[in-house]
């Protein structure tokens, strides 16, 4: 990710049972200066009290529509790649009663947190990028991208981020790459038109390989090179200190 030239940034984070509502707030201050470790302008919070963060995009729908007011997106996790739908199965829709499907992610009365925590009401900044605080499984992540509009970054994430910008020394740097791939790797999707199947080239996709399976690919022989390259450095940090050590017993 490139450094941003302050651009804003929305946070949301989840009150479960086991969270105090001091807890929340502290732990959205400390997310607050990491975030504005990495360039980033804090112009709003989204939060919510629910059982779990476990939920697909983590936020119920009400949420994710207020989410939506502060970054331009939709507010829904709908695929962008429906499929079609039979002649059949259309008019029979078309002729059934209007139905209200109940989901676990609808907001039921009293899941939402005190006024005190929740972002004030009124004109909002339109952000960026939406941090959250808490680590996010593949699937939330691109839930919550589709709902708010932006990229989405989790609580790791960020952290990698920052580990990325101090990284000094060629092990650290190598360090923070091998983790930085190995957070990516589960969150890489198919991009549009992505997930066609091509035959074997030299240097490009296996026979039957999609662009995820080759993206995956890539990033797996990145990082089996990463980890030679940097137990290379500890095999040659280990030969300067043993010839160190023998010339000072021969001193």
């Amino acid at each position: 990710m490139s450094k941003p030239s302050q651009s804003n940034a929305v946070l949301v984070a989840i009150r479960t049972p086991r969270v105090t509502g001091e807890e929340l707030e502290s732990s959205l201050q400390e997310l607050t200066r990491l975030v504005k470790t990495l360039g980033y302008h804090v112009v709003g919070q989204v939060t919510q009290k629910r059982s779990s963060d476990k939920y697909a995009a983590v936020l119920g729908q009400g949420k994710l529509a207020e989410l939506a007011l502060w970054t331009g997106g939709s507010g829904k996790i709908e695929s962008a790649f429906e499929r079609p739908k039979h002649k059949a199965a259309s008019k029979f829709e078309g002729a059934a009663p209007d139905v209200t499907e109940e989901s676990d992610d609808d907001e039921s009365e009293g899941d939402e947190l005190d006024d005190t925590i929740e972002a004030a009401p009124g004109p909002r900044e339109q952000a960026q990028i939406v941090i959250v605080d808490c680590d996010l499984s593949p699937s939330q992540l691109k839930n919550l991208e589709r709902a708010a509009g932006v990229p989405v970054l989790d609580r790791t994430g960020v952290i990698i981020e920052i580990f990325s910008r101090h990284a000094r020394t060629r092990a650290a740097r190598l360090q923070v790459e091998i983790a930085r791939l190995n957070y990516l790797a589960p969150r890489l999707r198919e991009t549009g038109g992505g997930s066609e199947r091509q035959g074997g080239g030299v240097g490009g996709k296996g026979a039957g390989e999609t662009s995820l399976e080759l993206d995956k690919r890539r990033i797996r022989d990145r990082m089996k090179e990463l980890r030679e390259e940097l137990a290379a450095i500890g095999d040659e940090h280990q030969t300067r200190r043993a010839r160190r050590e023998h010339e000072l017993t021969v001193a």
